[in-house]
């Protein structure tokens, strides 16, 4: 084991926090959250229905409050083939005060079959280029094309992710490992990890997401675990106590504060030590997108900080 993987995990007494009940609830921490660990960020899913212009995007985060965005590939591939330029867009963030802490993309990377996943990679090639010009520090990385069919083994998923962080490394974007909960692969937190460290890369991290931890069914205890340099975002959201888990899908993510996964052990689990996470507000909720984008953004946020501040 490499120096690299030791310093991922926090320590060998921290194996002992891993709860072993079945359930969503978090471990108790020993710690409590630091105010000035978290950032807060929109991730632009959360107003997509309502405009899927990056520039009203970046001026709705802007407005709200935030310090970074978190836009979808979708959106500024839509802006480059009407013609926009890069270097404006990047210019236009700037100014608005705003990082692009983190990107989303669906390249498949991670495919069985020899061709798509050469063809992932390039597709994650000009995705990174894209947010590169932008000044993205970070790109998501789920499993697409690998969400469904058998189940890949570990040690080729942290192969096919380290050369992953290696196209990264070539254009200075970082691919954070997203857990999937609804994925055949990638759905714990645990495959993540192992993933995470297999890979044996400087860079290699995770980008969890408080629903997606939930309908994998993980325990949230996990996250205590994990090193100061294993998250950079985290996707904040929350999760009503029905429909049941099995039935539960992106549709019902709703504010944070406003269902019961236990926050304030996941902040404390994943902030403190001098940490920096930027915590990206990622929704998909069909009721939110009939209301005012700014309203929705501005209410998020209120709802993150509020959550953070009852994290200690």
């Amino acid at each position: 084991m490499t120096t690299t993987r030791r310093n991922f995990l926090s320590s060998a007494a921290a194996a002992t926090v891993l709860p072993a009940a079945a359930s969503a609830t978090a471990a108790t921490p020993t710690t409590t959250a630091a105010a000035d660990s978290f950032t807060f960020c929109l991730n632009t899913s959360t107003i997509r229905e309502q405009t899927q212009d990056i520039r009203e995007q970046v001026q709705i985060a802007a407005d709200a409050g935030y310090t970074g965005i978190e836009p979808w590939m979708r959106h500024l591939s839509q802006y480059v083939e009407a013609g926009g330029s890069l270097a404006e867009l990047r210019k236009r963030i700037g100014d608005a005060g705003l990082t692009v802490e983190s990107a989303i993309g669906f390249a498949q990377w991670i495919a069985d079959d020899p061709e798509r996943r050469k063809q992932g990679l390039e597709d994650a090639k000009r995705d990174m280029d894209i947010l590169a010009q932008i000044g993205a520090l970070r790109i998501a990385a789920p499993p697409t094309g690998a969400t469904k069919g058998p189940k890949l083994d570990l040690f080729v998923v942290a192969e096919r992710y380290r050369t992953l962080l290696e196209v990264g490394d070539e254009i200075g974007v970082v691919p954070q490992l997203e857990v999937w909960g609804h994925s055949t692969n990638l759905s714990r937190l645990g495959e993540s990890v192992m993933a995470c460290v297999e890979a044996s890369h400087p860079k290699a991290c995770l980008l969890p997401d408080v629903y997606h931890i939930f309908k994998g069914g993980s325990q949230f205890g996990g996250l205590a675990l994990l090193s100061d340099t294993a998250i950079h975002a985290f996707h904040m959201n929350d999760y009503p106590d029905s429909p049941i888990r099995a039935e539960m899908n992106d549709s019902h993510r709703v504010y944070p504060g406003d269902g019961i996964a236990p926050l304030t052990n996941i902040l404390n689990m994943i902030g403190g030590n001098g940490r920096s996470v930027a915590l990206s507000l990622e929704l998909f909720n069909r009721d939110y997108w009939k209301q005012d984008a700014l309203t929705v953004a501005k209410t998020g946020l209120a709802k993150m900080k509020a959550a953070v501040a009852a994290a200690g």
